[in-house]
C-alpha cells in the first residue's frame, strides 16, 4: 500500500505552527458548508495527504502541553469529555471542530475536512489504518477491525422522538448506549478506554456520530431543544482558553459551517462478510432465543443507600466470562406498593405531558408518590487485565420473559451495554460503579412479580475476544429513588429563518 510521503520539511513547518487560544476563537459559519465525505471517497482527495501528513506531525511531537501534538487532544478528551452524562453529541461536535481546525494548521491545507468511517456501510476499520507497515501513523493495536457486533439500528426507531438524555426516548442517550459504546469496546485495546483519541480512528468513528446524530435532527431539527432553548446556554470547555457557546454546536450545518456528504438515516446493517463473521454470544446458538440462564447469587440485604436511595434487595459475587447469564433480585415486601405507586404516577405523567405543560406541572403537584425512579446498580466493578483490553462487551436486559427470542424483544427489555469502555468512563469520574435506568423497561413490559427482577447480561464478541473472567460484580442490586427519571421538554417551535 502506498503512502504519502512526510519530510522534514513539511515536518518542521507543521510543528512550528505555534497557536495561542486566544488568537483561535470560534469562527462564523461560511455561507457554504464545507463537506467530510467517507473515507472512500477522502482518500481519493488531496485532503488525504495533508490528513496523513498532520497525523505523523503530531504524533512526532512529544510535548503533551502543545495543541500541535496528539497527545494533547487526547488529554482534552480525558480531561472533559462527558459520557453518560448530557451534551456527549455537541461536546464531541465541538471536539472535532477544533480538531479539524488544527489540522489545518499543522497540515497547512486551509479547506481541509475530517472525513467520516460509514460503520453502516462496511463495518471493517478502512484498510489504511489496519496496515501495521513501519511509519504508518495511521496504525493503531487494536483487538478487531470488524465492529459488525456493535451496530444496532434502535436509536434511529420511530419511537425515538425526544433528543437530550432526561427526556423519555432520548436519541442522544440511546445512540450513546449503542451503537457507540459498542463500537469502543470491540475495536478494544486504547478505544477501550478515556484515551480513545490515541487511535485515529476515533475521529473518523466520532464524526460518523456527528453526521448520524445529524441525519437523525434532519429535516426540520426533530425535537431538539429549539436554539432560544434555556439548554444550550453557557460554553462548553476544551483546553486553557478554548472554549464553544453550546448555540454553537446546535448544528453544524448553520451553526459551524460544514455538512456531511450522506445525511441519511440508516435503515438497514450492513451484509456481514464471511472475513468479519462474527460470534455473537459464546456458548449459545445465533440467534439467541433463550434468556441466559438464572444462576444463584448470595443475597444483599435491602438498605438506604444514601438520601433519597432505596436498594429493596440485591444479589452479590457475579463473574463474568464469555458465558451469558441472569440472576434473579428479589425486592423487599414492603417495596411493592411504593414501586406501583411511583409507576403509576410516572405513566399519568407521560399522558399529563402529551397533553401540555400546564396538565404535567399539574399532575406533579399532586403526586404524593415518595420515590420517582428505579435504577438497576453494579457496584464495585473490577476488571481483569484481560477484560480492560476489550473486545467483547455486554448487553443488559430488565425481566426477560423465559424462551422469548432477545432479538425480537429487544426494544421492551433492553436497559444498556456494559463493558470495558463504560467502566473506564465511570472509573475516570472516580467511580466503579455502574447504574441502568430502569423506569421506562418496567413500564414497556410491566411490572409482573414485583418482588421479582431478572437482570441478564448477554455477551457479544468480535472476532477476536477474551476468554476466561473478564469482570466481577461486587453487587447487583434494585435502588428506588427520589431522581425524577424523565424532564419534560416540548419540542418547541423554530423561528423562521433560524435554519437548522
Amino acid at each position: 500500500m502506498t503512502y504519502p510521503k512526510i519530510n522534514r520539511r513539511a515536518f518542521l513547518g507543521g510543528a512550528a505552527t505555534a497557536i495561542s487560544w486566544a488568537s483561535f476563537p470560534y469562527m462564523a459559519a461560511a455561507a457554504t458548508p464545507v463537506v467530510r465525505l467517507e473515507w472512500q471517497q477522502f482518500k481519493s482527495t488531496t485532503h488525504y495527504e495533508a490528513f496523513y501528513r498532520a497525523v505523523a506531525t503530531m504524533l512526532a511531537n512529544p510535548n503533551a502541553n502543545d495543541p500541535n501534538s496528539w497527545q494533547y487532544w487526547t488529554n482534552v478528551h480525558v480531561n472533559y469529555c462527558p459520557h453518560k452524562q448530557p451534551y456527549f453529541l455537541a461536546w464531541h461536535r465541538g471536539y472535532l471542530y477544533y480538531l479539524e481546525r488544527q489540522i489545518r494548521l499543522v497540515s497547512g491545507d486551509k479547506t481541509f475536512t475530517l472525513p467520516y468511517w460509514d460503520w453502516f456501510a462496511n463495518p471493517n476499520i478502512p484498510s489504511e489504518f489496519t496496515d501495521s507497515a513501519t511509519g504508518n501513523p495511521l496504525y493503531c493495536p487494536r483487538l478487531n477491525t470488524n465492529v459488525y457486533s456493535a451496530l444496532d439500528l434502535s436509536p434511529f426507531a420511530a419511537t425515538t422522538v425526544n433528543f437530550q438524555r432526561g427526556t423519555a426516548n432520548s436519541f442522544e442517550e440511546k445512540f450513546e448506549t449503542a451503537p457507540h459504546n459498542p463500537v469502543h469496546n470491540i475495536i478494544g485495546i486504547s478505544m477501550a478506554t478515556m484515551q480513545s483519541p490515541r487511535d485515529p480512528i476515533f475521529y473518523l468513528h466520532h464524526a460518523n456520530i456527528d453526521r448520524l446524530w445529524h441525519a437523525w435532527s434532519l429535516p426540520d431539527g426533530r425535537t431538539m431543544p429549539v436554539p432560544s432553548d434555556p439548554y444550550w446556554a453557557g460554553t462548553f470547555t476544551y483546553a486553557n482558553g478554548l472554549t464553544i457557546n453550546k448555540e454553537q454546536t446546535y448544528s453544524n450545518r448553520s451553526r459551524l459551517g460544514y455538512d456531511y456528504a450522506n445525511t441519511t438515516r440508516p435503515t438497514a446493517l450492513p451484509r456481514q462478510a464471511e472475513a468479519g463473521r462474527i460470534i455473537r454470544v459464546q456458548a449459545q446458538i445465533s440467534p439467541i432465543r433463550t434468556r441466559p440462564a438464572i444462576r444463584s447469587f448470595a443475597a444483599t440485604p435491602a438498605r438506604t443507600i444514601a438520601a433519597g436511595q432505596r436498594s429493596i434487595g440485591g444479589v452479590k459475587g457475579l463473574a463474568l466470562a464469555q458465558e451469558s447469564v441472569s440472576a434473579r433480585v428479589t425486592g423487599e415486601a414492603n417495596s411493592v406498593k411504593p414501586l406501583q405507586d411511583m409507576l403509576s404516577a410516572t405513566a399519568q405523567s407521560f399522558d399529563a405531558a402529551a397533553q401540555g405543560s400546564a396538565a404535567a406541572s399539574a399532575l406533579a403537584q399532586k403526586s404524593t408518590s415518595q420515590y420517582k425512579s428505579i435504577k438497576i446498580v453494579f457496584d464495585d466493578i473490577a476488571i481483569t487485565r484481560a477484560g480492560a483490553s476489550g473486545g467483547y462487551f455486554y448487553n443488559v436486559y430488565l425481566n426477560l420473559p423465559e424462551g422469548i427470542d432477545i432479538d425480537s424483544a429487544r426494544s421492551r427489555y433492553f436497559i444498556g451495554t456494559f463493558g470495558a469502555f463504560e467502566l473506564a468512563g465511570a472509573a475516570h469520574h472516580g467511580m466503579m460503579m455502574l447504574e441502568f435506568p430502569a423506569t421506562a423497561a418496567l413500564l414497556r413490559a410491566g411490572v409482573g412479580n414485583a418482588r421479582e427482577y431478572v437482570v441478564s447480561l448477554v455477551r457479544v464478541d468480535g472476532p477476536n475476544a477474551p476468554k476466561g473472567q473478564v469482570l466481577s460484580i461486587g453487587e447487583v442490586r434494585v435502588e428506588l429513588s427520589t431522581e425524577t427519571p424523565y424532564i419534560v421538554s416540548p419540542a418547541g417551535t423554530r423561528k423562521p429563518g433560524d435554519a437548522y
